[in-house]
């Protein structure tokens, strides 16, 4: 294997990489988010997405070289992550926010004197 030949391989093994964190991140913040939020910012189910980012997690680790079972399908996993990502993150945000308790927030008692 050439130069060439070794920087073709730690491109593609830095992308496929980047893609499983890509679904890493996608499944973390899934299971943070309440699922009264889903419905509510018109989505589909905490279910339905917790689904398909667990099977996209798990076809992007075995798109990882030791493995490298089946290697297209991590664009596939990469696909599902980055429309939960870009679409329905932002769409459930701001039913998800926690509350803020009293004197931790803007205008209320910070306490002390």
């Amino acid at each position: 294997m050439g130069i060439v030949g070794s920087l073709q391989w730690i491109l593609y093994l830095l992308f496929l990489l980047v893609i499983f964190a890509l679904c890493v991140w996608a499944l973390v913040d899934l299971l943070l988010r309440p699922a009264s939020a889903f419905p509510s910012a018109g989505k589909r189910t905490k279910n339905f997405w917790l689904l398909i980012l667990a099977v996209a997690t798990f076809l992007a680790f075995l798109a990882l070289p030791p493995l490298q079972l089946l290697p297209f399908l991590g664009l596939l996993s990469a696909v599902a992550a980055i429309v939960y990502l870009v679409d329905v993150k932002p769409a459930v945000a701001p039913y998800s926010r926690k509350r803020r308790g009293p004197g931790r927030g803007p205008g209320g008692s910070t306490g002390g004197w």
